[in-house]
């Protein structure tokens, strides 16, 4: 994909088409942020299996024009895939004091 640099994008990496494991990508001016990041519940159809995430493997390719990821609130399909990811996340993190109280706890 082929984009310029002052392109506003919108990249879902998990969750848009469904409830739960919420985790959105906006770029612009070649950097990027995460609006959530947060799992999913499997069903039926997902035997042997707990928890789904999204995938983060673009996400850290990005290095440093990834600026950081937002919370919106303290769901856990918003900010339950952090804890998986913990070791790969090296950027701030920004949320209301409630939110990131949760976040500590998990």
């Amino acid at each position: 994909m082929h984009w310029k640099k002052s392109d506003l994008l919108f990249l879902p990496v998990g969750g848009s088409e469904e409830i739960g494991m919420n985790a959105n990508l906006y770029h612009y001016k070649d950097k990027w942020i995460l609006i959530d990041l947060g799992i999913s519940f499997p069903d039926e159809t997902d035997l042997g299996i707990d928890v789904l995430l999204p995938d983060f493997e673009f996400i850290k390719s990005l290095g440093d024009d990834f600026l950081g990821i937002f919370l919106t609130h303290g769901h856990e399909d918003h900010i339950g895939a952090i804890p998986y990811y913990a070791d790969d996340i090296n950027c701030p993190i920004w949320g209301t004091s409630f939110t990131m109280a949760l976040l500590k706890e998990s």
